[in-house]
C-alpha cells in the first residue's frame, strides 16, 4: 500500500514547486513476539511469556516506553533487568535527531539478543501509520502514533491467542498518559514503574529526575524556591531572532581550569584557532553553563569588561544546599588596565551533558544519608547534586553520574547516579575513568570488525608483486622508542653512481587492508587515533594489523607506501617519486641502537652507512627549516621504570632525545610535506591537510612578559623571529631557562588542525610551527586515520587506487577533520592524565624534596615545574582562611613575583621543595608542596636531612 502526500512551496526566485512524497505501507511486518500465532513468521526476539517484573503489573508484559523516557532514563532502560522492551519506530527517529549518545545505546542494546529489546517501525505498519492531523504539532502526532501502537499491540496478542500478555505503555507526559487511560491502554509513570520494580531496589538511584518533582517521588532537590540565584535562559524564539539581528553571539564554551568562576565562549569556529572569544566570568554572568555547551552570549558594555583573574581558585562548597559563593563577588570585582571583551550568557542552545566520573563528597550535615555533591574527575565541571541510598558504600568508590537539569534557584546542577567504577586508587579504576573522562572509545572491536581481517597465514602473491616495487633487497630499517610493537615507518639511504644520495621513507601500508565503506573503516574513523596511556595502548585498529601485519617488523616482508627522493650532498631535492611497494626490514632498531650504530666507528654494514648518512642529511634538512622560521619548542616527558609483577612505577625520569630522534623527525616531515603537495595538486577542493594557525599577537603576552622578567626583549612579529629571540634567550646561571621559556611559548600556540583544502584559501593551510605553506599526515597510518585518508588520496593520486564519493567531498573530507581534531586532542589530554595517575602512584608513600622552577606566577600560588618528574604542581602561597601569624605575600603582576620577609620569588627562579600526596581529602588526592628554598621564616620547612624544627612550621 502506498499513501502519498502533496507539499507546495515557493522558491527564492518566486516560483511555485510542488512535491510528491511516497509512503510505503506493508501488511507483513512481525510483532517480534514468540508468543504471537497471527504473524506468519516465528520471531523469538521477545520473549513469550515473561515473567513479571512489576508490582504494579503482575501478568506477562512488554514495555513500550515513549521518546522523553527513552531519551532521559536511558540509564535505567540500559540495565540488564529491563528485559522484552518494544522501541517503536517514532521513538527510535527521534532520538536519532535529538539525542545522538541515548540514540547509540538504544542501538546497542537492541543488537544485544539477551536482553529482548525489538524494534517495531510502527510508521511503515498499514494498521499503526498514524497521518499527521490539519494543526496538529509534531509532537503531539508522535505520541498519538505511540499510542496508536501500543493499542494495535494490545489488540494483536488477544487476536493471536496470546489474551494473557499485557502491553504497558511508560510516560511522563500528563497529557499522555490522561489520553492512554482514556483510551483503554495501561499506562504508568516510568519513576512508577521502576518503583515498582522491588527485586532491583538500585535502579530508583539511576532515575533522571527530569519531569519527577511534581510526584515527590523522592528525586526532588529542596532549593531556595523563589530565590532565584540565576538569571532566567532567554526562549529559544527570542535568541534565533536576536542571532538573526546581530544582538547576541552563539559560541561554544570553555570553562577555565583553574578559577571555576571563569570561562570563555569561542565564537566563528571549531576549535579556539578560528574564533574570537568572549570572556565569562561570575556565576551570574555563567548563568547555569556546562563546558562543552553551545550558548548564546551577550556582549556586554565596554564599562563592565573585565579580565581574567590570577587565582587559582577551586570550589570548596561541602554542602549541597549551601546557595552562596563568597569567591563570586571577590573576583568579579577585580580591577586590572588589560580588561578584554566579556559576555553574559543569556540562554543554551545546544547542552552538551555527557556521563561525568568522578567522587562523591561526604555529607556535611551528620546523618544525612541521601543528599550528595558529587565532584567530577573533569574540573572544569561544576559539582552536581545527587540522591542515592547507597550514598555510605560509593564514598570509597568512582563513580559515573549523569546530569538531568540545572534550576535557577540550585547552585548546582542536580543529577542521578549511573553506575560504580570501582574503588578509589584501584589502577584499573582510575585507568577507565581516564578513558570515559577523555571519551575515549575503548570497547572491544565487534565481530563486523574482525570478520574484516584477513585470514591467517597471510602471503604476499604474485598479484601483490604484479601492482608493486619490489625493494626487499635494499638495506631499509626503523627506528622507533623502546618496546614499539606498531612500526609505522622504515627509512633507507643510499649513495647513487652520479654521487647523490637516494633517500627512501616507507610507511606500513594500511589502506590496503581498510578499505572505503567497511566495518573496520567506520570503527577506525570513529576512533580517529590511537590513544598511549602509560601502561597500555588503545588501538586505533586491531592488534593483527596494529602490532602484526601492518607493522613494519625486522626481516619480515611487509606491504609499504614508499617515497624516495633524490638529494644532493647539500640535502637539495632534485625529485620526488611516490609508489606502493614491499619492502624487508632488515632491522627494527631503537634511537639508542641506532645512535650506537652510527657511533662506533667500527661498524661499516649497509644499516650502519644508511644511518650515517640520513643523520647528516637531517641536521641539513633541520638547519633549513630553522633558517626558513621553523620553531622549537619544549614540553615535559617522562619514562616510567614499572615491576614487573605489580606493574607500579618503581622509577621515573625524564625522557633523553638523541640525534636519532631528531634524524627520524627530519624525514616524516619532509614526507608529509611532499605527499601534501601532491596530493593537493591532485585535489586541490578535497584534500586532507594540516594546518597550525599564527597565534594572535596577545596570546604572546605572558612570553613577552617572561622575557623583559630576565632582560630579553621577545620580538613575535613573526615565526622567524620568535625563533632567534628564542635562540637568543640564555641565562648562563640557569641552564633550564631557555627550556622554560620555550614551555611558555608553547602555552602560546594555537592547537594544530586537521581540514579539508576547499573550505579555506591556500594562506590558511601555513603551518606556523613548521613554518611550511602546506603539510599533512601521512607517515603514522597505524595509529592516526587522517593518514590513512591521505594514504588514499595519494593512491588515487598515482593511478594505484580508485576513488570514491566521500573521499572527494569536501564537505564529508571536514565532517571528518572536526572529529579527527577532536579525538587528537582528547588522546593527548588523555595521555598526559595517565602520567599524572602514575606519578601519583609513585610519590603516594614517599616525601620527597627536589629541585625546581618557578615556572608561573599566580596571585595565591606558584606553578612549579620538576624537571626530573616532568611534573607541573601548584604551591598555594595565601591561605583563604587567614590568622594573624600567617606569612602574608604581596603579589606584583607586573613583575610577576610573590614577596614575603623580605623573599621575593620570581618566574624562573629555582627553587628547592618538598613533595608528598595529599591523602587527608580521600575525595580527591593531589600533590602537596612546601617551600624549603629560598627559606622565608613561618612558610618554609626544614630540609629533610635536618633535625625537625621545634617550632610547628607552617606547612601548604
Amino acid at each position: 500500500m502506498i499513501t502519498s502526500k502533496v507539499f507546495v512551496k515557493k522558491t527564492k526566485k518566486g516560483s511555485v514547486v510542488k512535491t510528491v512524497r511516497e509512503h510505503y505501507l506493508r501488511d507483513d511486518i512481525l510483532c517480534g513476539s514468540a508468543a504471537c500465532s497471527a504473524c506468519p513468521e516465528a520471531s523469538s526476539s521477545l520473549e513469550a511469556y515473561p515473567a513479571s517484573v512489576s508490582d504494579l503489573c503482575t501478568n506477562s508484559h512488554y514495555v513500550i516506553p515513549d521518546t522523553n523516557v527513552a531519551i532521559h532514563q536511558i540509564d535505567v532502560l540500559a540495565e540488564s533487568a529491563f528485559k522484552n522492551v518494544i522501541i517503536l519506530q517514532t521513538v527510535l527517529e527521534e532520538i536519532r535527531h535529538r539525542h545522538s549518545p541515548a540514540y547509540n545505546r538504544l542501538r546497542e542494546v537492541l543488537s544485544n539478543s539477551d536482553r529482548h529489546f525489538y524494534a517495531f517501525t510502527n510508521e511503515h505498519h498499514r494498521h499503526t501509520y498514524t497521518e499527521r492531523k490539519p494543526g496538529e504539532s509534531a509532537n503531539d502526532r508522535n505520541d498519538r502514533a505511540i499510542r496508536n501502537a501500543t493499542k494495535w499491540y494490545q489488540e494483536h496478542l488477544k487476536l493471536s491467542e496470546a489474551s494473557d500478555l499485557r502491553v504497558v505503555l511508560l510516560t511522563n507526559d500528563k497529557e499522555n498518559s490522561k489520553k492512554a487511560a482514556e483510551e483503554g491502554l495501561t499506562v504508568f509513570t516510568f519513576a512508577e514503574y521502576v518503583k515498582s520494580m522491588s527485586q532491583f531496589p538500585s535502579l530508583v538511584d539511576k532515575l533522571s529526575s527530569i519531569n519527577m518533582h511534581a510526584k515527590n517521588d523522592g528525586h526532588e532537590f529542596v532549593g531556595n524556591k523563589g530565590n532565584y540565584l540565576y538569571p532566567e535562559h532567554w526562549k529559544l524564539s527570542k535568541i534565533h531572532d536576536c542571532l538573526k539581528a546581530g544582538t547576541l553571539s552563539q559560541g561554544k564554551f570553555q570553562a577555565s581550569r583553574e578559577n571555576y568562576l571563569e570561562g570563555y565562549v569561542f565564537i566563528g569556529g571549531e576549535d579556539e584557532s578560528d574564533s574570537k572569544s568572549v570572556f565569562i566570568q561570575g556565576l551570574k554572568n555563567l548563568n547555569r553553563v556546562v563546558h562543552g555547551d553551545i550558548v548564546a552570549v551577550q556582549i556586554l558594555p565596554q564599562n563592565q569588561w573585565t579580565c581574567p583573574s590570577s587565582l587559582v581558585l577551586e570550589d570548596k562548597a561541602k554542602n549541597p544546599d549551601e546557595e552562596k559563593d563568597d569567591n563570586d563577588e571577590k573576583v568579579s570585582k577585580k580591577k586590572s588596565s588589560s580588561k578584554i571583551m566579556s559576555g553574559t550568557v543569556v540562554g543554551i542552545i545546544k547542552r552538551n551533558w555527557r556521563p561525568y566520573c568522578g567522587m562523591l563528597q561526604p555529607p556535611s550535615i551528620k546523618g544525612q544519608t541521601s543528599r550528595y555533591l558529587f565532584v567530577p574527575a573533569e574540573r572544569r565541571i561544576p559539582k552536581i547534586r545527587i540522591q542515592t541510598r547507597q550514598g555510605e558504600k560509593l564514598l570509597s568508590q568512582k563513580v559515573i553520574v549523569s546530569i538531568d537539569g540545572w534550576p535557577r534557584e540550585s547552585r548546582y546542577p542536580q543529577g542521578h547516579f549511573v553506575q560504580s567504577l570501582g574503588d578509589v586508587g584501584e589502577k584499573d579504576t582510575e585507568n577507565q575513568v581516564l578513558l570515559l573522562e577523555h571519551d575515549i572509545p575503548n570497547q572491544p572491536f565487534s565481530k563486523a570488525v574482525l570478520d574484516c581481517l584477513p585470514e591467517l597465514p597471510w602471503i604476499i602473491t604474485d598479484k601483490d608483486l604484479a601492482v608493486r616495487r619490489d625493494l626487499r633487497d635494499i638495506a631499509v630499517c626503523s627506528v622507533d622508542p623502546p618496546g614499539c610493537t606498531d612500526i609505522d615507518d622504515a627509512l633507507h639511504c643510499r649513495k647513487l653512481e652520479n654521487g647523490n644520495f637516494e633517500v627512501g621513507v616507507h610507511i606500513a601500508d594500511v589502506s590496503h587492508f581498510i578499505r572505503p565503506g567497511t566495518a573496520i573503516d567506520a570503527e577506525a574513523a570513529m576512533r580517529g587515533t590511537t590513544v598511549y596511556l602509560v601502561d597500555k595502548r588503545i588501538d586505533m585498529v586491531p592488534e593483527l594489523l596494529s602490532s602484526n601485519l601492518c607493522s613494519l617488523r625486522g626481516n619480515e616482508e611487509r606491504f609499504a607506501f614508499s617515497v624516495i627522493w633524490e638529494m644532493t650532498s647539500e640535502a637539495k631535492i632534485l625529485r620526488s617519486s611516490f609508489f606502493k611497494s614491499i619492502i624487508k626490514s632488515k632491522a627494527a632498531l631503537t634511537y639508542a641502537e641506532a645512535q650506537l650504530r652510527i657511533d662506533d666507528k667500527s661498524l661499516n654494514d649497509d644499516i650502519t652507512i644508511s644511518l650515517r648518512l640520513l643523520n647528516n642529511l637531517a641536521k641539513l634538512l633541520k638547519k633549513q627549516r630553522i633558517e626558513n622560521g621553523a620553531l622549537s619548542l619544549a614540553s615535559t616527558e617522562v619514562r616510567f621504570a614499572m615491576d614487573t609483577e605489580t606493574h607500579d612505577p618503581i622509577d621515573v625520569e625524564k625522557k633523553e632525545l638523541k640525534e636519532t630522534n631528531s634524524m627520524v623527525e627530519e624525514f616524516m616531515l619532509l614526507a608529509n610535506i611532499s605527499v601534501a603537495k601532491r596530493i593537493h595538486e591532485e585535489f586541490p577542493e578535497c584534500a586532507l591537510l594540516r594546518r597550525h594557525p599564527a597565534p594572535a599577537l596577545s596570546n604572546f603576552e605572558p612570553l613577552i612578559k617572561a622575557g623583559i622578567s630576565k632582560g630579553f626583549l621577545i620580538q613575535v612579529e613573526s615565526g622567524k623571529a620568535l625563533a632567534e629571540s628564542l635562540d637568543a634567550a640564555v641565562v648562563p646561571e640557569n641552564h633550564y631557562f631557555n627550556v622554560m621559556l620555550r614551555m611558555v611559548a608553547t602555552r602560546c600556540m594555537a592547537q594544530a588542525l586537521y581540514f579539508s583544502s576547499g573550505v579555506l584559501p591556500y594562506s590558511d593551510y601555513f603551518h606556523y610551527g613548521l613554518a611550511v605553506p602546506i603539510y599533512t599526515h601521512f607517515t603514522s597510518p597505524i595509529r592516526r586515520y587522517s593518514d590513512v585518508i591521505v594514504h588514499r588520496l595519494l593512491a588515487v593520486a598515482i593511478g594505484a587506487d580508485t576513488t570514491y564519493p566521500s573521499l572527494v567531498d569536501k564537505t564529508k573530507t571536514q565532517e571528518l577533520c572536526n572529529n579527527l581534531n577532536y579525538r587528537h586532542k582528547q588522546a593527548q589530554y588523555c595521555g598526559r592524565a595517565s602520567v599524572n595517575l602514575y606519578t601519583h602512584i609513585f610519590f603516594k608513600d614517599k616525601t620527597v624534596e627536589e629541585q625546581g622552577y618557578i615556572l608561573f606566577i599566580r596571585e595565591n600560588a606558584l606553578q612549579i615545574l620538576l624537571p626530573r618528574f616532568g611534573l607541573e604542581c601548584t604551591l598555594y602561597l595565601n591561605s583563604p582562611n587567614k590568622t594573624d601569624d600567617d606569612v602574608i605575600f604581596t603579589y606584583d603582576e607586573e613583575g610577576p613575583s610573590q614577596s614575603a620577609a623580605g623573599v621575593t620569588l620570581r618566574q624562573f627562579d629555582p627553587v628547592t621543595i618538598q613533595l608528598h600526596i595529599d591523602k587527608t581529602n580521600v575525595q580527591h588526592q593531589k600533590t602537596s608542596l612546601k617551600l624549603v628554598k629560598p627559606f622565608i621564616p613561618g612558610f618554609s620547612v626544614k630540609p629533610l636531612n635536618e633535625e625537625p624544627p621545634t617550632k610547628k612550621q607552617k606547612t601548604v
